[in-house]
């Protein structure tokens, strides 16, 4: 079977190297996407296992769809009754892009309409009755070309189940795990964020220092699903289990805000990495640490509105004076909106990596990388 893995645009390669480390076969990436060859049981590896990517969807086949007499019989033609039970719920979404059939709304109802007919049709039944577990049905419409797909996942994998609520505009979990991923750290040098909100690059920091795999104390749609076999999914969490590590870990995570070092420190025990980090009631102008070497990886408030974006530049340039005295190992990655960031810091970053969060463009400020 195909299985592709969306992500936000930039992380595609992230994605591709942790399905490689994975075994998966015949892993290739593609914008804002990862596809490999796979079978029932990687279906619960990826989605235990997997920090970057959006979810992991089934792919059921593809074909032309230029109008919706194409769309129809495409879906139609598909083995519907092989994956979906007598009961089962099917509801569809979906997106077009540079394609004739542009309506997302109507291409929806058709979707729906073929593979209830083809439901139907071999169920016997003129009436779905669908009171049974969700098959989430998704597809992509680009270019002319329709991809059809089952979602395993169900909630996006960035819901790790940790956090509760988020102060103010929130880090998406896989975004942060990337960020931790981009700046080398494996566990063993300090690692910092003077920005640290409700935890969750730091969070993400202690999951990746411990490898334990982000998608254990949670739920995926197929786990429901009857033609997939439980055992599966106790496999691939004794699999993730077995390949944790257990140290000690010096990660730090510092805000001004008490309330959101609090909920910081609550977030971090839900994950159970709270013997891992310290949480602290910081001021980010102040930042210093003597240890030759370290990272640090933050998101600081981007300043979208006008009145904000006057108190954000005057922040980057604290932090920039802050940061001015830490030893040169250090590796610091800033990620931010504003298009006057390195003028504001006082530093041309020594590489950047454009990023999306959430559907704000973004630039990855890298130094000593």
């Amino acid at each position: 079977m195909t299985l592709t893995v969306p992500c936000l645009f930039g992380l595609e390669s992230l994605v591709a190297d942790e399905m490689r480390r994975l075994g998966l076969a015949n892993v290739r990436a593609e914008n804002g996407r990862v596809r490999c060859d796979g079978t029932p049981a990687d279906i619960a590896r990826l989605n235990i296992n997997l920090r970057c990517g959006a979810r992991v969807l089934l792919e059921l086949g593809s074909f032309p769809a230029a109008t919706f007499d194409q769309l129809f019989e495409g879906v139609r033609a598909l083995p519907w009754e092989d994956y979906i039970p007598q009961g089962g719920e099917f509801p569809v979404k979906g997106y077009t892009l540079n394609s004739q059939l542009h309506s997302v709304p109507a291409c929806q109802a058709i979707v729906k309409k073929a593979s209830a007919r083809r439901l139907g049709q071999a169920y016997g039944m003129e009436t779905l009755p669908e009171t049974g577990s969700r098959y989430q049905i998704q597809f992509s419409i680009v270019h002319d070309q329709a991809i059809l797909y089952l979602d395993t996942s169900g909630e996006g994998l960035y819901k790790r189940g940790y956090r509760a609520r988020n102060m103010g505009a929130p880090l998406r979990e896989t975004l942060a795990a990337a960020l931790v991923t981009l700046s080398r750290y494996r566990g063993k040098d300090p690692f910092c964020d003077p920005f640290c909100g409700s935890g969750t690059i730091p969070i993400e920091a202690a999951l990746i220092a411990k490898n334990r795999a982000p998608g254990l104390d949670r739920s995926f749609s197929a786990q429901k699903w009857k033609n997939v076999d439980n055992r599966i999914w106790m496999d691939a969490a004794d699999e993730a289990q077995d390949r944790e590590f257990h140290g000690r870990y010096d990660i730090w995570g510092g805000d001004i805000d008490p309330a959101a070092v609090e909920l910081a420190k609550h977030n971090a025990a839900l994950a159970g990495v709270d013997d891992c980090i310290r949480f602290e009631v910081a001021d980010a102008a102040a930042f210093h640490r003597d240890s030759t070497y370290g990272q640090l990886v933050t998101n600081p408030p981007y300043g979208e509105r006008l009145l904000e974006k006057k108190e954000a530049e005057a922040l980057y340039r604290a932090l920039g004076r802050a940061l001015k005295d830490l030893p040169p190992k250090w590796r610091v990655l800033i990620l931010s909106s504003h298009t006057e960031f390195e003028r504001c810091f006082g530093r041309i970053a020594d590489k950047k990596r454009k990023l999306y969060n959430g559907m704000l463009k973004c630039d990855l400020f890298m130094y000593g990388t």
